[in-house]
């Protein structure tokens, strides 16, 4: 595969794959459409596949943050708000419970609104964790002594639900130094500011297991979720690829049976009797034909290039075999004009490369474009040449010839 070959095929696929792409190549240009082969069907399946499992993944995502939210306000407002109102009397400062379960409730108000509006927490998410800490640490601040993981702790069990639903998002470890960070704010109010026994530590251990069990289970549930959305996408995309690859082998070798095809009309017979001896190297028709054939090949080659004026880089190819047997060859070019198709283009440069083919010594190749009219002529010294056929419609070829010096024209008017 070479290397033109394989630039163009990626090309046709990768543009495809947008649901439409204009494909110029050796057979002429054609509008690819999404169903029109297996491998533009696939790239565009594919993508539409992308989308629906973006808003699948989209879809569970917001339905475990709506859960966790609901755990976390049936928590907060039901039992936790309970057992602050049931033991009210029992706090030195009441107005400081209430503002720690003002600030929890905070959180989650805003978590709600931030569903609402199908936003994530963003910058807001440290913020929202420091508020948190702090109204744990305030709410421990006014404890009275010996009450933590009892029933007058409510913020035990609330504060760890409001911190989960701001750390959903993230990773494991994130939510786990959390979780970390509000037991290690009630272990040490338990030990530097009330007196450890050994049935306060069992309840603070037996209260851990649920505090931080239940969470960290609801955070390890997120993650898998995230780990099986990121690899469903990495699979998809292998798939593609892999598809992607076949559909440019498959376009690659289409390109080079329709180039064997085209040439195997002329070239293939001329090289068939240069090797049996049948045609002889040294007779001028001969030449005239190989220097004919191997325009065209140069000219061939050339079309799967990428170009900004597709018309005049061929008129160079074609050029080009003349100036290798010495004819010196003037290209003049006027206008701008649309880019023909690649068969139209065959046929404007078929007479150029034809009249070069039997020019003796000199040649002078004019192109004049307009959005109407596109014309391409040559006059060099040469003698009598056959008119080529144009092989699409709209094209009209014309010859002149006066002794020794041969004219020829072909213009195509582009519709619409």
């Amino acid at each position: 595969m070479t290397a033109s070959d394989r630039a163009a095929s990626e090309a046709t696929v990768r543009e495809a794959a947008a649901r439409e792409v204009a494909v110029g190549d050796a057979g002429g240009d054609a509008v690819m459409h999404v169903a029109g082969s297996s491998g533009v069907a696939g790239a565009s399946w594919a993508v539409a596949s992308d989308a629906v499992e973006e808003s699948t993944r989209a879809q569970l995502r917001r339905g475990l943050r709506v859960a966790t939210l609901v755990v976390a306000m049936a928590v907060a407002c039901g039992l936790g708000l309970t057992n602050l109102v049931r033991h009210l009397d029992s706090y030195d400062t009441p107005l400081a419970q209430f503002g720690a379960f003002a600030a929890l409730g905070a959180v989650l108000l805003t978590e709600a609104a931030l569903l609402v509006r199908g936003r994530s927490w963003g910058r807001l998410r440290g913020p929202a964790i420091a508020v948190v800490l702090a109204a744990s640490m305030l709410s421990y601040a006014t404890l009275p002594d010996g009450r933590t993981s009892t029933s007058e702790d409510w913020i035990f069990g609330a504060a760890n639900w409001a911190g989960l639903v701001v750390m959903l998002d993230r990773p494991l470890r994130a939510a786990a130094m959390f979780l970390l960070a509000h037991e290690l704010t009630a272990l040490l109010n338990l030990l530097l500011f009330e007196e450890p026994t050994r049935a306060s530590l069992a309840r603070f251990a037996t209260g851990s297991v649920t505090v931080i069990g239940f969470p960290l289970c609801l955070a390890v549930v997120a993650t898998v979720l995230r780990s099986l959305g990121a690899a469903a996408v990495a699979a998809r995309r292998e798939i593609e690829q892999v598809r992607v690859a076949e559909a440019v082998v498959a376009e690659s070798h289409r390109r080079r049976q329709q180039r064997f095809a085209e040439l195997s009309a002329t070239t293939v017979p001329l090289l068939e009797g240069l090797a049996d001896g049948s045609l002889r190297p040294e007779n001028p028709l001969v030449q005239r034909s190989c220097a004919i054939e191997a325009a065209r090949m140069r000219r061939l080659f050339a079309e799967s290039d990428t170009a900004a004026n597709p018309l005049l880089h061929e008129l160079r190819h074609c050029i080009d075999v003349a100036d290798r047997k010495g004819v010196v060859v003037e290209l003049d070019s006027r206008g701008q004009w649309p880019t023909p198709p690649v068969a139209v283009r065959r046929d404007l440069t078929e007479a150029v490369l034809v009249v070069l083919a039997t020019a003796a010594t000199r040649a002078r190749v004019t192109v004049v474009g307009s959005a109407t009219l596109v014309s391409v002529s040559v006059v060099a010294d040469c003698g009598e040449i056959d008119v080529p056929a144009p092989a699409t419609p709209g094209v009209r070829v014309e010859a002149l010839t006066n002794d020794d010096t041969a004219w020829m024209e072909a213009e195509w008017q582009p519709t619409g």
